[in-house]
């Protein structure tokens, strides 16, 4: 039998339709429902609306009322599109290295970088992965991300990179919140492989990507075009291996350098992400392209450096969503909204475009297409902040934390009663 229940009313709703996918928005577009209201039925959204006119709908269908007191506003549960919660270990020391001067090079010889985070996933169990992806997911869930995409890559060898996936897909059954697995194993050439980097690609595209399918891990790929990791010449077949196998593509692009946001054109990528490196010329292609722009303000602010052209891609026509980056070592703090908002303010983004690119660009950017927005239809993820104005939300930078999250239907956090 079906549940049925009516949540409200809020002050304002923001259900974040009727948006387009591509280029700038103004604050002037959002639509703002005053003293709104969400009915549910089971774990998708029936309807919304005033919440007074969705009282009648209610009575006729038997549903259970959710009576909310005080202002509060409701938009879209939170969608993060690109993080590393899948890891072993720590890298405070490569932070403090980094404040205090010195190069990524230095700190790679003295132990750190991404190889310290292979070395100590490798030592971890998959019960002890499972245990920390669980626990940073339920401290996303609490700052109202209802989605969080999570990456292999700390592995980077056909077992390892079962072990990390492996972990993620039971993770995901612990928790609340929906978790999306993609398989980084080109995040860079492992130190300890006997071969090229031509070989290992060939041996993850030939031993591993058929048993992802098998045990149904993941359908994305994903890998780091730079310097440090992988040329564009190379990574080129790994990429059409996957393509010809059915998965979908997205890149760690444009960092550091240039060359990546150009593969991701040409193969078709859902996104690519990072570009904090990109210039006009890169802008304009992925503006052009069907590739959604993913900025990744975590890593410019753990690493000081420039931030990804937010408003050049938007002003250019492009898609534009923002993610964490939260990894332990260039964005250990994987605060979004936060990161979003502080991003926002450095690219002079409206908060439309901001929310945008956490909700409805941000599911665009995984190929979800019913999740984002509060429409009929759509999964009933509800993130609910104790104010009587959404831009308290931005305006408060993250420090605003939501005081309910519903995960399809079911209330998951309650920050006003336990």
């Amino acid at each position: 039998m079906k549940k049925i229940k009516l949540i409200g009313p809020f002050k304002q709703l923001l259900p974040m339709t009727g948006l387009p996918l591509r280029g700038a928005l103004q604050d002037e577009e959002l639509l703002i429902i005053e003293d709104g209201g969400v009915l549910v039925e089971d774990n998708v959204i029936y309807a919304t609306g005033r919440f007074t006119d969705l009282m009648s709908q209610a009575k006729t269908l038997n549903a259970e009322l959710v009576t909310l007191t005080g202002d509060v506003v409701c938009l879209p549960g939170f969608i993060d599109t690109h993080t590393h919660i899948c890891f072993g270990g720590s890298r405070a020391n490569d932070y403090a290295m980094r404040n205090a001067g010195k190069s990524y090079l230095e700190i790679a010889k003295a132990g750190g970088g991404i190889w310290d985070t292979v070395t100590q996933t490798r030592k971890a169990s998959k019960e002890q992965l499972t245990t920390g992806i669980v626990a940073r997911a339920n401290r996303h869930l609490r700052h109202g991300v209802t989605t969080i995409e999570v990456k292999s890559g700390y592995g980077l060898s056909v077992d390892e990179e079962l072990k990390m996936l492996r972990a993620i897909k039971t993770a995901d059954k612990n928790i609340p919140a929906s978790l999306i697995p993609t398989c980084l194993a080109a995040h860079m050439f492992p130190k300890d492989y006997n071969g090229t980097a031509e070989e290992y690609l060939s041996e993850i595209a030939t031993s591993l990507f058929p048993k992802l399918k098998e045990e149904q891990l993941t359908n994305r790929v994903d890998a780091f075009i730079e310097e440090s990791a992988f040329s564009q010449e190379v990574i080129r077949p790994y990429f059409e291996k996957a393509v010809s196998m059915g998965f979908d593509i997205t890149v760690h692009a444009d960092q550091f350098s240039t060359g990546g946001s150009e593969i991701a054109v040409e193969i078709g990528a859902i996104s690519a992400d990072h570009l904090e490196a990109s210039t006009e010329k890169e802008i304009n292609l992925l503006a052009s392209s069907n590739v959604i722009a993913t900025a990744l303000p975590g890593a410019s602010m753990g690493l000081g450096c420039n931030y990804t052209p937010g408003r050049k891609i938007l002003d250019a026509g492009g898609t534009l969503a923002i993610a964490s980056d939260w990894n332990p070592g260039s964005a250990p703090m994987g605060n979004l909204l936060m990161q979003a908002t502080v991003f926002g303010t450095f690219e002079k983004l409206t908060n439309l475009e901001i929310l945008a690119g956490i909700t409805t660009r941000a599911a665009a950017a995984l190929k979800l297409t019913d999740r984002g927005s509060l429409e009929v239809g759509h999964l009933a993820d509800l993130t609910i902040f104790p104010t009587h104005d959404y831009k308290e939300i931005l305006y408060q930078q993250g420090m605003l934390i939501p005081s309910m999250v519903w995960k399809e239907g079911d209330l998951v956090f309650n920050g006003q009663k336990a």
